[in-house]
């Protein structure tokens, strides 16, 4: 089941500045300052299940965004806005940079 675009444009509608997010095969990417934070499936709020995460979110469960993903964390608190900008900015500096895309040379 993909996720539809009335979930995804209430979740956006509760995410801090700088969140933005990608089409991706009936789902969603989410990324915070251009770093993937998360992503909705099926119509779930996931995050990336980093030590801040867990410490903010300690009852939440862990979920599979699709078969064959790493688990991540659901968040159920969707519409708190000052929830979720604290979450985010302290998730932020525990996730990788993005990596560097490469042209290909004709």
């Amino acid at each position: 089941m993909a996720s539809t675009k009335q979930y995804l444009n209430y979740i956006l509608e509760n995410l801090p500045l700088g969140a933005s997010h990608r089409a991706m095969m009936g789902e969603y990417i989410l990324y915070y300052k251009e770093k993937v934070i998360g992503g909705i499936y099926d119509d779930r709020f996931l995050i990336k299940p980093t030590k801040s995460a867990k410490a903010l979110m300690p009852n939440a469960a862990y979920e599979l965004p699709y078969e064959g993903a790493k688990e991540m964390l659901l968040i159920e608190e969707t519409d708190n806005r000052e929830f979720l900008a604290r979450l985010f900015d302290a998730v932020y500096p525990e996730l990788p940079m993005p990596k560097k895309k490469h042209r290909k040379e004709d």
